[in-house]
């Protein structure tokens, strides 16, 4: 029998924001160079706002939102849009994007935590095992690379793991965020526009404050990735990935990431010349088997 979680159309959301969202970590580590990070990720979500912005408008869905709705979007824009991609900008400056990848997948381990601490959504005891599982696989696979690491040394390995742990946690505020009452009360479009409008602001000013003025990027494939993440992976993905949070809980939404690091991974096998050794192996094997045992217990019908 489908477990609840996985009926009423949830399958193929899940199927477009795994595919999309496992392309675009190799595309954000080719935006690192010339741009600073800070004016990638604004440039990013102010072409995502405004691509939210077009489709409210095909969809007739106004973009006014009550005073309170609109301080509860800056937050969550914040989070969301600005602290964490910055974060994880720069994480991916130090770590390949498959590891990026694979951090994120622990997305639901703080998704569940927080959405039972606000929200008293059950934690079983199978899925804190399972996460302590994924997590020892995770461990495994740094230890991997802080021992064997060509591109990086051993402290911009732990950097890049500081950096891209915060990141996920200021993710899952972010996340927990959109399973509130507020968040369900106003228009998903509205809301999402908004939060990536003044998370690109904030991106700005940060940027500013911290690099000043962006230089000129004359690489067209620089332009096309930035109009792929923002478009692709952000206008498509996250309306679809919210919704999923709205629907089944924050924790179970975070199951999107089971697939997407297998297959960044190798994406960033074959563009990043990742190597594989038998702690890797044996990091990913524990890894995903640990979500997976996280994930069966969450999705395990009752009674």
């Amino acid at each position: 029998m489908t477990p609840p979680a996985l009926r009423g159309g949830v399958i193929l959301p899940f199927a477009i924001v795994t595919l999309i969202w496992s392309s675009t970590w190799i595309v954000i580590r080719d935006s690192l160079g010339v741009v600073p990070p800070a004016w990638s990720v604004c440039y990013r979500f102010a072409i995502a706002a405004a691509g939210m912005a077009v489709l409210a408008r095909l969809t007739a869905v106004s973009l006014r939102l009550p005073a309170k709705a609109m301080a509860f979007t800056a937050l969550l824009g914040t989070a969301q849009f600005s602290m964490n991609f910055n974060l994880l900008y720069r994480a991916e400056a130090h770590l390949t994007s498959g590891l990026c990848a694979l951090v994120y997948a622990l997305l639901m381990i703080p998704n569940s935590l927080f959405a039972w601490a606000v929200f008293r959504e059950k934690v079983s005891r199978g899925f804190i095992l399972g996460s302590l599982i994924a997590v020892a696989g995770v461990g495994l696979l740094f230890l991997n690379e802080y021992r064997a690491s060509v591109t990086a040394a051993p402290v911009e390995v732990l950097l890049g793991l500081g950096l891209c742990t915060i990141a996920v946690l200021c993710a899952s505020v972010a996340n927990v965020m959109q399973a509130a009452q507020i968040a369900r009360s106003v228009p998903m479009t509205s809301l999402i526009f908004w939060a990536m409008a003044i998370g690109a602001v904030v991106d700005a000013l940060y940027a500013f404050a911290t690099t000043g003025l962006p230089p000129f990027e004359p690489r067209p494939t620089y332009w096309l990735g930035t109009a792929y993440l923002a478009l692709a992976g952000s206008v498509i993905t996250f309306p679809l990935y919210f919704r999923l949070i709205q629907r089944i809980g924050a924790g179970p939404a975070a199951y999107t990431s089971l697939l997407i690091p297998v297959i960044a991974m190798g994406i960033s096998t074959a563009f990043e010349g990742y190597r594989w050794t038998p702690l890797a192996i044996a990091g990913v094997l524990l890894a995903l088997g640990g979500m997976v045992v996280a994930m069966r217990s969450r999705l395990r019908p009752s009674g």
